[in-house]
């Protein structure tokens, strides 16, 4: 396969290829609209953070690294307690929170509801190549082998 290539700079230093990044068409199909996903103001948001349970024994139960976030105008409130790390957790709590808040004002555009339905094209799309060459094969033995009951009469 070959790859596309660009000149950078001028004079004698264009002569230098470089690669173009390679982008199959069907990447065009599959994007992912990001421009409406809302951007978490600071002074919207109420973090506390509380102490975690479960596995992970004094470093889980004596440390405060539980992040709980609340969005004060719609009231969402989200835990996150994945890893020991404060800093990690709010990051993902942070994540999780945009990730509601998308669904709650997007609906059917937020981005997991494309993500969803680019899954379910795919897997359709799977099943109905499964089932073609399924076919494909029962019309080749016919062809070959023929049906058994006409052989045996």
């Amino acid at each position: 396969m070959h790859s596309l290539l660009r000149l950078i700079g001028s004079g004698s230093a264009a002569q230098l290829p470089m690669p173009l990044p390679s982008l199959s068409w069907r990447t065009f199909s599959k994007t992912i609209d990001h421009s409406r996903v809302p951007v978490l103001q600071e002074d919207e948001l109420e973090e506390t953070f509380v102490r975690g349970s479960g596995p992970g024994g004094q470093a889980v139960a004596k440390t405060n690294n539980k992040v709980v976030l609340t969005h004060k105008p719609t009231g969402i409130v989200v835990q996150c307690h994945a890893t020991r790390s404060l800093f990690e957790n709010r990051r993902e709590a942070r994540k999780m929170l945009v990730g509601k808040l998308d669904q709650l004002y997007n609906g059917d555009q937020s981005v997991e509801a494309q993500l969803q339905r680019i899954e379910t094209k795919k897997q359709t799309e799977t099943a109905r190549r499964k089932q073609k060459l399924q076919a494909k094969k029962k019309a080749w033995k016919e062809r070959e082998f023929g049906d058994d009951s006409e052989k045996s009469s």
